[in-house]
């Protein structure tokens, strides 16, 4: 007789309360209230409420003023709270003097970011670029002297490539971090090793606000079954497909990771191999949500991380993606009158996607073109 098989629920949610602060989004910190939201459901949070302290300049101890902190106390003991997640970034002292008043882990968007990508890691490269990330997150943070890594599973900010609870000296921390980007650009050899092979090809790489559909778009364009969901950050790593014309002609689409606002800086630099692809690429096709109300803020985050990654001026596409939830029928009329030459598309339903694709291949024969003269 076989013995009963016992299911292991999954972990309960954490209860999470959103907390920022007017004077840094100013009006628009509803919206990022709600994307921060949307970040601690990738996370595998439940947001229970959201505060917001809308007068006042930022208290150097604890962030929100001695009013606010008592009103977020009470907050959280009401809705049973587990968890406190800032909006903005906090020094190691304020985490500790929150931690220390409310009772409550607290955790800033950085760290939430990076537990979400440590989350989603699959590939070596991806998960040694998240650990680094951590631990240069992690080592202005430490508040001791330690003598070993110890690894904690846990909640939010505690777990992944990079999961290990750091209770080791600057020094342990420092030869990891050192090991670890000898391990990345060894990496990064042999990228460039598969990257010279291509360089001979047409290469077209997608790029844009994370969930903005570029997995899905990638997929339609290139007959591809790369992971899609509906959610941050589904895409980590780099993948590139051949999209072949009518005429049988060859290009490389590359599928890369979508940008934020208020990206870690140390996730960009660790991440910045992979981002190569984009930078290399004959042309960038920056894919935005024409969908999300707040799309142009969102633009204006991905050009400003591509400012910084991208040394020299490449050709760009500009492609609104989602157009079949555009619920207003004159919005795709507006959208070309205020962007020029742009693309509006859904790469859900097909519509809009063999323009795009006529101008990718436009692209890749002037490139043709241009070698030959």
């Amino acid at each position: 007789m076989r013995a009963p098989i016992t299911i292991i629920p999954p972990p309960a949610s954490e209860k999470a309360l959103l907390v920022a602060h007017a004077g840094h989004s100013g009006h628009t910190v509803e919206l990022s209230l709600d994307e921060l939201a949307l970040l601690a459901d990738t996370a595998g949070a439940r947001v229970v409420d959201r505060l917001v302290q809308r007068r006042g300049t930022v208290h150097p101890a604890t962030f929100i003023g001695k009013g606010k902190l008592e009103e977020l106390k009470e907050l959280a003991g009401e809705r049973g709270a587990e968890l406190a997640i800032f909006d903005d970034d906090l020094s190691p002292a304020q985490v500790r003097n929150l931690e220390k008043a409310l009772a409550l882990k607290v955790v800033d968007r950085s760290e939430l970011i990076l537990d979400i990508f440590a989350r989603r890691a699959r590939t070596r490269e991806s998960r040694l670029q998240v650990e680094l990330a951590q631990l240069e997150y992690s080592l202005p943070r430490l508040t001791g002297m330690w003598k070993h890594l110890e690894r904690q599973a846990g909640g939010i900010g505690t777990r992944g490539p990079g999961e290990t609870q750091l209770e080791t000296d600057r020094r342990l921390v420092g030869e990891r971090i050192a090991r670890l980007k000898r391990e990345l650009a060894a990496v990064e050899r042999e990228r460039e090793t598969q990257r010279r092979k291509r360089r001979g090809e047409f290469r077209a790489a997608l790029v844009g606000y994370t969930n903005a559909g570029k997995s899905t778009l990638f997929n339609a364009m290139t007959r591809s079954k790369v992971f899609v969901e509906n959610r941050l950050f589904a895409t980590l790593d780099a993948t590139t497909r051949q999209m072949v014309s009518p005429e049988r002609t060859m290009a490389l689409v590359t599928d890369t990771v979508g940008f934020i606002r208020k990206l870690p800086h140390h996730l960009v630099a660790s991440f910045r191999s992979t981002l190569t692809e984009a930078t290399e690429a004959d042309l960038l096709v920056q894919v935005v949500d024409a969908s999300d109300p707040d799309f142009r803020r969102q633009m204006t985050a991905v050009e400003g991380v591509l400012e910084e990654i991208v040394t020299e001026p490449r050709p760009s596409l500009l492609v609104f993606n989602k157009s079949d939830r555009l619920e207003d029928p004159e919005a795709a009329q507006a959208l070309r009158a205020e962007f020029n030459d742009c693309h509006i598309v859904s790469a859900k339903t097909g519509a809009g996607l063999p323009e795009l694709r006529a101008e990718i291949w436009r692209h890749a024969a002037e490139r043709k073109h241009r070698k030959r003269a």
